[in-house]
């Protein structure tokens, strides 16, 4: 996995992007990445500048995270503190998966507007060949790029723009990743989840993703919410300042 650094200090944060996004998801956070921190930001399996998974599944994608984490420790040469794992859109599934597996190596896990489940609009991309051409009208042309973001402007802020990180990102690799949140199931799998958690939210998100928050909390009852104002689905881009309040604290 391509992992790229923002800042040089002992605290180490571990970011992952959500779907159809890379790395850059978190460059908006640059700036506010404390003396303290360092924030290391990696693009997922088969996207932005890392190669495919040795096998297209959850159980490998998470096995590359965690070895990027533990790479990450090793360059840091110190174990004085945990890491926080910081998952944007679907990469907060994947955070949780990996904190799983890291155990006591994490000490804490941030998931911006996270969906709980797959909604229907993304099923209906994985439905064989009509799926594809659904897709490809939808994400892999610019005028159904506009199309979708001129559609969705009640769900982000004014300038943001929801498809543009579509124009670069692998759409072979981003089906296949609607395909593992899939696979991923119900949350119901987390309860019981031992690290601290904060979930962060735009005030104008999908709907969907608000209908999420009352599943995550109560499979995680203890995680603290974050309302971020006057932002969309794009909670980082479009409001960084609140977003670095919550990851940095």
């Amino acid at each position: 996995m391509f992992v790229e650094r923002h800042g040089r200090g002992p605290e180490v944060y571990f970011a992952l992007h959500g779907w159809g996004g890379d790395r850059n998801t978190f460059a908006p956070l640059a700036p506010y990445v404390p003396t303290e921190a360092r924030l290391y930001s990696a693009d997922l399996p088969g996207c932005g500048d890392s190669p495919a998974p040795r096998v297209w599944s959850v159980e490998a994608v998470v096995d590359e995270i965690v070895e990027a984490v533990r790479q990450v420790e090793l360059m840091r040469r110190t174990m004085e503190s945990r890491v926080t794992l910081v998952g944007n859109c679907g990469g907060a599934v994947f955070a949780l998966l990996a904190a799983e597996a890291l155990g006591e190596k994490v000490g804490r896990v941030v998931m911006l507007d996270p969906f709980a489940y797959l909604p229907r609009y993304f099923r209906l991309f994985l439905a064989g060949d009509f799926g594809r051409r659904a897709y490809s009208a939808t994400f892999a042309n610019p005028f159904g790029r506009w199309v979708t973001n001129q559609t969705l402007r009640g769900r982000r802020a004014a300038t943001a723009d929801l498809t543009a990180s579509f124009a670069e990102t692998d759409h072979e690799s981003a089906r296949r990743y609607l395909a593992l949140y899939d696979e991923v199931g119900v949350v119901e799998r987390f309860r019981g989840f031992a690290a601290p958690v904060e979930i962060a939210h735009g005030d104008k998100t999908f709907g969907a993703v608000r209908r999420s928050l009352a599943l995550w909390t109560d499979v995680l009852p203890r995680a603290r919410v974050h309302t971020l104002e006057g932002a969309g689905h794009q909670p980082i881009a479009e409001a960084p300042a609140q977003a670095a309040r919550v990851i940095f604290g």
